[in-house]
């Protein structure tokens, strides 16, 4: 898929991936930022955490 995220400067391709994982048994999502966030005790808890973290990525761009 082509996009722009706000910090490209050019269109790119981007490949949409599963962000969950699990290490030593613990459940992770990984960012474009290569961290890794967690753990988390299931995916529903992953998931709302993504939101969270997208949310606050955003608000730092906003606010810059």
């Amino acid at each position: 898929m082509y996009g722009m995220r706000a910090q490209d400067n050019a269109p790119a391709l981007h490949f949409r991936s599963d962000r969950l994982s699990r290490v030593n048994g613990e459940l992770y999502f990984s960012t474009r930022e290569n961290t890794l966030e967690g753990p988390f005790a299931n995916a529903e808890a992953a998931a709302r955490e993504v939101q969270v973290y997208i949310e606050r990525m955003q608000n730092l761009v906003v606010n810059q």
